[in-house]
């Protein structure tokens, strides 16, 4: 009979952990009471984790230019829904935008609203609010890691896979973007921990926790017709898979019983099938073609949209967006393959090895694609630490676990080395929380490596969270507010508002990013040649009000042609780095204002 082995009472870790002396001792003794405040009860454990996430997500929410290009695409598609009224159909200035189901253009357009009763200034042009449900979205997915993993894990253990969780990057970096992939892995993750309350229970002669109950189900179906909504098929796909593969291991699906399948199928239907009768209905049929003919078949067939990466890749990239828990998953594999026929380790592995290998082989790779996945991927870290899994003795071991170290060092020289080189500064405000990160890490794997006890590698997780709350702070909050470079299209939009007229009408020609069109305005006029921009302008000034055209450099020889012996009064330029092209660019304003010679 199979059962599950849960982790260390609180005492049992602290005694393991106090065995230290020296510089490690004050770190791992704070560690381990953090460990056992959040322990001592769920609403504390919970309160700590959305500190946690706040401290992780916040900086530089605001503050941060609406990243190109998938961000402002969705921002600009839900501002357009307030702006028509049309909350069925989805679109990019004119374009039909039908690549994802409608979910998070309504629960963007509805932060948008709700920052419009409350005053606030400009709201529809104001980043931060739509991404207001990807923050709570990730909260949501830390708090609901917190409880799939107590299926796995007594509370210290189950707090500290929701903390490393929390912690990691790529859920830091969705946290702060208008997209979809922190709202569908809150989504994927409650559905998780439901199917492991229904395959952990699921024999009545080796419960221990009972059958899943009524509201496990809801939870279930739930999160799958919500992901539906978001994402499409995803969640179905990645929970449906896991249970194929339970079911072929136990030779039975009886066990899915346990979700009340005939009640849950109802409620997604209830759920999802208004919307898309009404798009369908709306579009002719458009939408399911363009949304799994184009977007979904297409990222399968080939690498869409330039983002091509070898088999492999998503193993290579999981060391920099599991930071800081990769290097400890790293160490846990041996663990999971050792005790693989245990239950708890076959849900684990059958939720993260099966997607994570159609991912390898789907040319298309986005490094968010596996971020629904990470949360099973910090319950195993845990539950490997908790038996002793993570074993320092082997070959390499810690050289991997010194993986720890690389990414807050790579990032102080490599976010130093950016600021100079772009803007010629140093982000000297951003150092010191930079160089304690690094120290914190420094200590985590110092704290691993020295095999002192279960309750040092506990202390070195913990180490490694809080470390990550200071790189988090550092890069998002101190040092990307002065990288001024980057923020090409807010500056091109503060030369729009600075001009002597309401509402001037731009045009651009050249810089075709979506950032601009969401700060510039929906009805930004895209131009193919100089000609078309000299004649924009030329309709300007004592015919039709203040005009603006904005012309990137490689058209400028084009534009200055067009202009012949009246060339268009200067209106400023701007200078920068086009993250999505990877290039320098350079853009010059020029302005038709009332009362002006055309």
């Amino acid at each position: 009979m199979t059962s599950l082995s849960f982790g260390p009472t609180a005492p049992a870790a602290a005694d393991a952990s106090s065995s230290v002396v020296g510089p490690l001792a004050g770190p791992l003794r704070l560690a381990d009471r953090v460990l056992s405040f959040a322990a001592a009860s769920h609403a504390r454990a919970c309160l700590l984790l959305l500190l946690i996430g706040l401290a992780c997500f916040l900086p530089g929410f605001a503050s941060l230019q609406p990243m190109d290009r998938d961000e402002p695409r969705f921002a600009q598609a839900s501002k357009q829904m307030l702006e028509t009224g049309d909350l069925v159909d989805i679109r990019f200035q004119g374009e039909a935008r039908h690549k994802k189901p409608v979910g998070i253009y309504w629960a963007q357009a509805a932060a948008v609203a709700a920052g419009e009763a409350l005053g606030v200034p400009d709201a529809r042009r104001t980043i931060a609010l739509y991404r207001i449900p990807s923050l709570l979205g990730a909260l949501a997915a830390i708090l609901l890691t917190y409880w799939a993993a107590l299926a796995f894990l007594e509370r210290r253990g189950a707090w500290l896979a929701a903390a490393l969780f929390a912690a990691c990057i790529m859920l830091s970096a969705e946290a702060r973007l208008a997209k979809t992939d922190a709202l569908l892995t809150a989504c994927a993750v409650a559905a998780f921990g439901a199917l492991a309350r229904a395959w952990l229970g699921r024999a009545r002669l080796e419960r221990r926790r009972g059958p899943a109950s009524l509201g496990t189900a809801l939870i279930f179906w739930l999160g799958l017709a919500l992901g539906i909504l978001v994402k499409g098929p995803m969640v179905p796909l990645f929970a449906g898979l896991a249970a194929l593969v339970l079911s072929i291991r136990e030779g039975s699906a009886r066990w899915l019983l346990d979700l009340r399948p005939r009640l849950g199928l109802g409620l997604t239907l209830l759920v999802v099938a208004p919307w898309f009768l009404a798009i369908a209905w709306k579009s002719g049929g458009a939408f399911f073609g363009e949304a799994v003919g184009r977007d979904m078949l297409g990222k399968v067939g080939s690498g869409a949209e330039k983002h091509w990466g070898p088999p492999g890749a998503y193993a290579l990239a999981f060391f920099a967006t599991f930071w800081p828990g990769a290097a400890f998953a790293a160490l846990s594999i041996p663990f999971a393959w050792a005790r693989r026929s245990e239950d708890a380790v076959a849900l684990l592995i059958a939720w993260i090895v099966p997607m994570w290998l159609i991912f390898e082989a789907v040319p298309t790779k986005l490094p968010h694609y596996v971020l629904p996945l990470m949360p099973a991927v910090a319950i195993l870290t845990v539950l490997a630490l908790t038996r002793g899994g993570l074993d320092l003795r082997r070959k390499g071991a810690r050289w991997v676990a010194g993986l720890v170290v690389l990414i807050p060092v790579g990032l102080t020289l490599g976010l130093s080395f950016a600021a100079w080189r772009l803007d010629h500064v140093l982000p000297l405000a951003a150092l010191p929380l930079l160089l304690a990160a690094c120290a914190l890490a420094v200590l985590a794997w110092i704290a691993l490596s020295r095999r002192a006890g279960e309750g040092a590698q506990e202390g070195a997780l913990t180490l490694a969270v809080a470390a990550s709350v200071l790189l988090s702070g550092a890069v998002f909050g101190l040092t990307q507010p002065v990288l001024q470079s980057l923020k090409v299209s807010p500056r091109l939009a503060a030369l729009r508002d600075a001009l002597p007229c309401e509402a001037p009408r731009v045009a651009s020609l050249g810089l075709r990013e979506p950032s601009l069109v969401f700060t510039i305005g929906t009805d930004l006029a895209m131009l193919n040649s100089g000609a078309e921009a000299v004649e924009f302008l030329r309709r300007g000034g004592r015919e039709d009000g203040c005009r603006l055209v904005l012309v990137e450099d490689r058209f400028a020889a084009d534009f200055a042609a067009a202009q012949g012996r009246q060339p268009a009064a200067a209106a400023g330029r701007v200078t920068g780095f086009n993250i999505n092209g990877g290039k320098p660019v350079g853009v010059s304003a020029y302005a038709a204002l009332p009362g002006a010679a055309p």
